[in-house]
């Protein structure tokens, strides 16, 4: 290789961010596929001397009995002329010189595609290295354009696409604007490389504390969990690797300057900052602050933490649109019940209402089940409907003269028989007057009207005692006066 090609060789490797070697096997392809145009049907190899910086041209031939093709087969004596330790079935290996008058026009235009082909696909392969390890990083670039919603940034090497479902709300991007992301996804596409940024994953969010906490960049302080409402609200949880560090305090900093560098590169997102806890039941009830929480049940296999709140305290548990709740379930990573007091002891009440209701069901309401049999099933054991509905068809079975198909039939009946809570009595209305009675208030029109017409000689009538003025009766609508459970606050 002629110190020319060297230079050449280096410069680009520098300017596209080539290694050497690949760049001598591309150089090493082109010359090949020129010599095999220009010499013809030889098997061609080609090598490169890292001694002398030079190419090398090998024709390879294989040792036959009866050479077919002189080009790419010789026999044994000839194979041993040049190397005396061949035998039949080898390769022998033979440097031939470079053409003397050079390439030809369409050799060396195919050595020129080949290395520009060779060139981009080792261009392509060193961008996708060097952000496939990039993956979950910062990332700073400038606003090239603006396309259907999507941003495409320049970093550095390569353009990198930032869709509008990884953007902040009422973020406006122009051309030529410098700004920060969260490399979200490095993948390989007919084109090259696809660089997917995010402004609006927590690990952005993550990302920025360990840019402005030292503690946290150093691994003092570890940030264990982060969840976001893009450009609304976000919650971290953080814990301390040295009892002498309060991690709370280290993010937030000396009158907030670290937390609100943090806001204002997330446009004004408000950053809620709590310590860790190992335990959910611990845990949330520091996700859910600013609220109050009393009782905490967790469910170890539905993964459900039931919260107990005062009923003041309910709106503020819950958020804005069930925001702090939301946040609190995807820090803590269970699912998540609020309650207030009041509707717990609702919720009690009427499930004890419900089990002393299955509780007075004789099991003779149940079809397929008569006297006789509702005493042999609570001679075993299921004398109640709750004690049927949990029985097995086994057990069932095993009761003196249930059969299978019965024992089938009375526990589908058991399943599907409907409890009705008793309803409380209604106020009754107060009796309307006997059928022909006349209300008091007619008394005076009819007298007024006999008066009038010159009286009558029939006596007058004694007055009817219990007619006298009503008062009128109102009948309350159904329903009225039962209280009805208000709506959840929504915060």
């Amino acid at each position: 290789m002629t110190a020319d090609l060297q230079q050449v060789i280096e410069q680009i490797g520098r300017e596209k961010g080539i290694e050497r070697d690949v760049l001598i096997d591309t150089v090493g392809a082109a010359i090949l596929s020129a010599a095999r145009r220009t010499l013809g049907a030889y098997d061609l190899r080609i090598e490169f001397d890292r001694g002398t910086g030079a190419f090398r041209l090998y024709k390879v031939q294989k040792v036959v009995e009866e050479v077919a093709n002189p080009k790419m087969e010789l026999t044994l004596e000839e194979a041993r002329a040049l190397n005396p330790e061949a035998q039949l079935g080898d390769e022998i290996k033979t440097e031939m010189p470079m053409p003397v008058q050079g390439f030809s026009r369409i050799a060396a235009q195919t050595a020129k595609q080949v290395i520009i082909q060779r060139v981009r696909e080792a261009e392509r392969d060193s961008v996708y290295n060097t952000f496939k390890g990039k993956e979950g990083e910062l990332i700073t670039g400038l606003v090239q354009r603006v396309v259907k919603g999507n941003v495409i940034v320049n970093v550095g090497k390569a353009e990198a696409i930032l869709p509008p479902r990884e953007q902040l709300p009422r973020e406006d991007y122009r051309p030529g604007d410098r700004i920060r992301a969260y490399i979200l996804d490095v993948k390989k596409v007919p084109k090259g490389s696809q660089i997917v940024l995010s402004r609006t994953h927590p690990g952005m969010l993550t990302r920025l504390f360990e840019l402005e906490v030292p503690e946290v960049a150093e691994g003092v302080v570890e940030i264990r969990a982060a969840a976001r409402e893009p450009g609304e609200r976000a919650k971290i949880a953080v814990l301390s690797r040295d009892p002498n560090v309060d991690p709370v305090g280290a993010c937030v900093g000396y009158r907030g300057s670290r937390v609100q560098a943090v806001v204002r590169e997330l446009q004004g997102e408000r950053i809620d900052i709590m310590p860790w806890r190992e335990r959910p039941a611990d845990f949330i009830k520091s996700a859910l602050q600013p609220a109050e929480v009393g009782t905490v049940y967790a469910n170890e296999e539905t993964h459900t933490l039931t919260v107990v709140v005062a009923d003041e305290q309910l709106s503020l548990a819950i958020g804005k649109r069930g925001q702090n709740a939301r946040l609190a379930a995807k820090l803590v990573g269970w699912k998540v019940d609020i309650k207030s007091r009041a509707e717990l002891e609702r919720e009690r009440a009427a499930a004890a209402a419900y089990a002393a209701a299955e509780a007075a069901v004789p099991l003779t309401a149940l079809a397929g089940v008569g006297e006789k049999m509702a005493e042999r099933l609570a001679e075993a054991g299921f004398g109640t409907l709750t004690a049927l509905r949990k029985a097995t068809l086994e057990q069932l079975t095993a009761v003196k003269g249930i059969g299978e198909k019965s024992a089938e039939k009375i526990l589908q009946a058991a399943r599907e028989y409907q409890v009705v809570l008793p309803q409380e009595p209604e106020p009754a209305a107060e009796a309307a007057p006997a059928a022909g009675e006349a209300p008091a208030a007619m008394a005076a029109p009819v007298a007024e009207i006999a008066e009038e017409a010159g009286g009558t000689d029939e006596p007058e009538a004694p007055p009817q005692e219990g007619l006298a003025e009503a008062a009128p009766v109102e009948v309350a609508p159904a329903g009225e006066g039962e209280g009805e459970a208000g709506e959840r606050p929504g915060g």
